[in-house]
């Protein structure tokens, strides 16, 4: 499977900050969305860095509730990893998962067009096991309904 087959599924949106935009904005934002990070671009298209709840957690242990008020860029992680649509899922599954980070950018062409996350590459690896299992016991049983 490729990564593109999860933005199919999941669709293309992905919510960016500036970087100037301030880290409590950035918190409301992620918390509106039910998201864990953000992208940040300063043109919504370009990767700039991507910042994190983690991100927000750590600076707020080594600054203090100041940090609430710095922009994303203090904090953003500006060196990040992306993939294209056609990067495998399990490639990806192996980088998240040694690069210890929970979201990553899909990219075309230096453009950005979606977002994948841990819990898009488990929600998928549960679909393809419950259809594996429920292939497996119909073979079993001979039930195909």
């Amino acid at each position: 499977m490729r990564i593109s087959d999860i933005l199919r599924v999941k669709g293309p949106g992905v919510v960016t900050v500036e970087p100037e935009t301030s880290t409590e904005v950035l918190l409301n934002l992620l918390a509106e969305h039910r998201i864990g990070a953000a992208v940040v671009s300063r043109d919504g298209s370009v990767v700039d860095g991507i910042v994190s709840e983690r991100d927000v957690v750590r600076a707020l242990a080594q600054r203090g509730a100041g940090v609430l008020a710095e922009p994303v860029r203090a904090i953003a992680t500006t060196q990040v990893r992306t993939v294209t649509p056609e990067a495998q899922l399990e490639d990806v599954e192996r980088l998240m998962t040694r690069g210890r980070f929970r979201h990553v950018p899909v990219v075309v062409d230096g453009a950005l067009c979606g977002v994948v996350s841990i819990g898009d590459v488990v929600k998928n690896r549960i679909g393809e096991l419950e259809t594996e299992r429920s292939t497996l016991t119909e073979y079993i049983t001979g039930d195909r309904a």
